[in-house]
């Protein structure tokens, strides 16, 4: 959906310049948000490049690196010129500052995490109709300590003279803090304004436009003949994707099950019910003694997720003989649920390109895991968006809230939710163990209020008392964390009486935890699955 403001721009598109950041992407989901449509693009994008897709505004991202630093990721100067108004995050404050006759130097100490931020500027401002103390969340070591030329400071933090900058004439604005993570607080109203009042977009970009351009792709991409074989697991991820390709291209996707026994309580029975009520076709896989046969003895977790990647490609790999056998017809595609902080998040953005600053954090996702000898094309519908945005296409679709809004399920599933080895008696005390938080959540209506929330079997024991005897029992921990993004988290704020309860509930009704604790670490610097 491509629309024009006044000055003839792009105005439901504003272009992000990343610059290694691991939150980039963060910039262009809360543009989104905000109803403009915003794609992610190397740092160094050519100014034809530019010019040719003539973008209401350019937002330039953060990054680890230090401008002044030899090597360090630059900026044509002539973007400068285009009249396209910027805004700059982070290392993106500080390369315009370095850029246009400002000077960048370390900080005597730097911030790191919630500092508070004094408004000097509200009036035609991001901080416009907002308090003149807010807290928000700084990375950074180095600081802008001088101004380029028709530059203004509007706003400071106690140990950042410039913690924002604002250019009204040329439309430039550099702020030092992170505007884009949750920990901000209004930081989505300051990129609104960026986006309304100095870029003037309209703000009417939907998911349904996506939805639309997605079926339209998929069909283009298939052609008229051929299969697609896509792996489900009953969460939102790949339960969206399945009925997207079901209307795309009807019967010809085949929805894949692979039931490894590493799932939930009750999953299969609840992906069944659910894909076959959406018309999807389906056929299931009960691979459940493979897998636990090859995980036995395994303890290290980066071990489990390799494991566990290589038998569902091997396993992929029998059922799509199988299935061309039985169909007579060739299967040529995969689909797959690959979401942006997936790619991100295992080093693969601008793969091959100058961009990809980025550091690995993942090792196990479904990018670049399909081996070139299967011979099937890869299909990834989802692979630069968030999971906010897979969510609001669900509903598009018409899906259950118990589907949008379920909570996310890593790949290789509770192996990498058990700490040590995987045995048949301990998947079952933790499928128990979580099945209990998750009902409690669910009947204290708590549960949709929270980005990710599960439970963790350690590999430690504690003495308890059961009755009059002693006994030895693991400790299981639980984990509850408010994102929307899953880039970064803060720890949910539950009650003691609602953990308490949770907890007897537990240590009653499930045999072999003797202890329950809960997780008080928020991403950074932890992240959200144990590992």
């Amino acid at each position: 959906m491509i629309l024009k403001n006044k000055n003839g721009k792009s105005e439901n598109t504003v272009l992000v310049l990343d610059y290694g950041s691991q939150v980039a992407k963060l910039l262009a989901d809360c543009s989104r948000n905000c109803g403009v449509y915003s794609e992610i693009v190397p740092f160094n994008i050519s100014l034809a490049e530019i010019k040719k897709r003539n973008p209401s505004g350019l937002i330039i991202s953060g990054g680890p690196d230090s401008v002044y630093a030899k090597n360090a990721p630059a900026l044509n100067k002539e973007i400068f010129n285009l009249g396209i108004p910027i805004l700059g995050v982070c290392y993106g404050h500080q390369l315009i500052a370095h850029l246009l006759g400002g000077k960048v130097s370390p900080g005597e100490k730097g911030e790191y995490g919630y500092r508070e931020l004094n408004i000097l500027k509200i009036k035609e401002t991001p901080f416009e109709g907002l308090n003149k103390k807010i807290k928000v969340w700084m990375s950074h070591r180095d600081q802008v300590i001088k101004l380029p030329t028709g530059f203004e400071v509007i706003a400071k933090s106690a140990s950042c003279p410039v913690a924002a900058m604002i250019n009204r004439k040329r439309k430039i604005i550099g702020l030092q803090f992170h505007p884009e993570v949750e920990h901000t607080k209004n930081g989505r109203e300051m990129i609104n304004y960026f986006l309304r009042e100095v870029c003037e977009a309209s703000g009417k970009w939907k998911m349904s436009s996506f939805k639309n351009e997605a079926i339209k792709k998929i069909r283009e991409q298939i052609g008229d003949e051929g299969r697609v074989l896509g792996a489900v697991s009953g969460g939102v991820d790949s339960t969206t994707l399945a009925v997207l390709m079901n209307k795309a291209i009807n019967k010809r996707f085949i929805a894949m099950f692979i039931n490894n026994g590493l799932l939930r309580q009750n999953e299969e029975r609840d992906v069944v019910k659910t894909l076959k009520q959406a018309g999807v076709n389906l056929k299931v896989v009960n691979a459940e003694n493979i897998f636990l046969r090859a995980l036995s003895g395994i303890v290290d977790p980066e071990n489990k997720r390799k494991i566990i990647g290589r038998l569902f490609i091997e396993i992929f790999e029998s059922e799509v003989k199988k299935l061309e056998k039985l169909n007579k017809a060739e299967i040529k595609f995969l689909a797959q649920g690959t979401l942006y902080p997936d790619v991100i998040e295992s080093g693969g953005q601008f793969a091959g390109k100058a961009g990809g600053l980025a550091s690995v954090i993942k090792s196990h996702h479904n990018v670049g895991g399909l081996p070139e000898k299967m011979g099937l094309t890869l299909i990834e519908p989802f692979r630069n968006i968030f999971k906010t945005e897979v969510r609001a296409l669900a509903r598009e679709l018409g899906l259950p809230k118990i589907i949008w809004g379920r909570h996310p399920f890593p790949g290789p599933a509770l192996a990498i939710r058990i700490k040590g080895e995987i045995t048949q008696e301990k998947l079952e005390i933790l499928r128990q163990a979580d099945a209990i938080f998750v009902e409690e959540l669910m009947d204290t209506n708590r549960y949709y209020g929270i980005g990710q929330a599960f439970a963790v079997l350690t590999s430690d024991k504690s003495v308890g008392v059961v009755g009059d005897e002693r006994s030895y029992n693991y400790v299981l921990a639980l984990r509850a964390v408010d994102t929307s993004v899953f880039m970064t988290a803060s720890v949910s704020n539950l009650p003691h009486e609602f953990l308490c309860r949770v907890s007897e509930r537990i240590t009653n009704e499930v045999k072999g935890v003797g202890r329950v604790v809960y997780d008080y670490t928020s991403k950074p610097p932890g992240t959200i699955e144990w590992e």
